[in-house]
């Protein structure tokens, strides 16, 4: 496993790799660091269905608002190489804020429509910043496949708006959330949470657990409000869970529906804080074919 922290360096690796073996497929994984299951399942995707495997880890300073947590964001170097090498990764590129912003930034890669509810709504200028160093970090890699998490749906939703208006030559793989035993999505803010904030914050997948449970048992007559009464009820039988969104939108558009029978897609979404921690989840459900 080779480390880079130079895009020169990196560039010239791919360079290499391109001449040597231009049949091979470069499957790239973009994360923030901080690595757990939830990224190993990724890395682990992207071996299986490529010949090259590169992992950029980045906590990347512009998708943070002015009061988020970017100085605090958790970082274990040691431990997210133990499991980039477990995972069979071939290079990892590990650059310096520096290295990539070495100047202001004047150019910044915004996708209007889907940005503006969810997590672009209560984090003005999250999505123009991970928008633009996914663009960025594409451009250096030119891999073939980009793998991301639907933990994050409205973000792969965004990345692949980018990527099709954009015409960028990567194919987006969206990966399926990982949980923990109890149910919890994987995420490295889970380490913020205290011991009852986290025995609490396996209501939001209870509270997606219900709505499926409805949808199974009576998709023609629901509409989408019921299904964020019920979201909502779930949610707020955790006395620490204070409710920042629970919505019910067609997906990939992400536009508001009345009835579950205006769309092919629905994408039942949660953002909710525990003290300090913001915890988001989702689930997407295929209403016909």
């Amino acid at each position: 496993m080779h480390t880079v922290k130079h895009i020169q360096e990196l560039r010239q690796f791919i360079r290499q790799t391109r001449w040597n073996r231009p049949e091979a497929r470069i499957g790239f994984v973009p994360t923030m660091g901080y690595l757990h299951q939830g990224h190993q399942s990724l890395l682990d995707t992207a071996r299986r269905e490529c010949d090259v495997v590169v992992l950029s880890i980045f906590v990347n300073p512009i998708q943070f608002g002015p009061n988020e947590d970017f100085s605090r964001y958790p970082r274990d170097e040691e431990r997210d190489m133990a499991i980039a090498r477990a995972a069979g990764t071939d290079i990892v590129f590990f650059p310096q804020v520096e290295e990539m912003y070495p100047a202001p930034t004047k150019t910044i890669v915004s996708v209007s429509g889907i940005t503006q509810r969810l997590c672009g709504a209560s984090r003005p200028g999250h999505f123009d910043g991970v928008a633009t160093v996914v663009t960025k970090l594409l451009n250096i890699v030119q891999p073939d496949y980009a793998y991301f998490g639907m933990k994050d749906a409205q973000q792969v939703a965004v990345i692949e708006q980018m990527v099709y208006d954009l015409n960028i030559p990567v194919t987006i793989v969206p990966c399926p959330t990982v949980r923990e035993s109890d149910g919890l999505a994987m995420s490295s803010r889970n380490v913020y949470l205290t011991a009852e904030q986290r025995r609490q914050a396996v209501v939001l997948s209870q509270a997606l657990d219900t709505v499926e449970r409805m949808i199974r048992d009576k998709r023609d007559g629901l509409s989408a409000d019921e299904l964020r009464e019920a979201v909502t009820a779930t949610i707020r039988t955790a006395p620490l869970a204070e409710i920042d969104y629970a919505e019910v939108l067609s997906y990939p558009a992400l536009e508001p529906i009345r009835a579950l029978s205006e769309a092919d897609r629905i994408i039942v979404a949660l953002a909710v804080k525990f003290g300090s921690t913001r915890l988001i989840d989702n689930r997407l459900f295929h209403l016909r074919a």
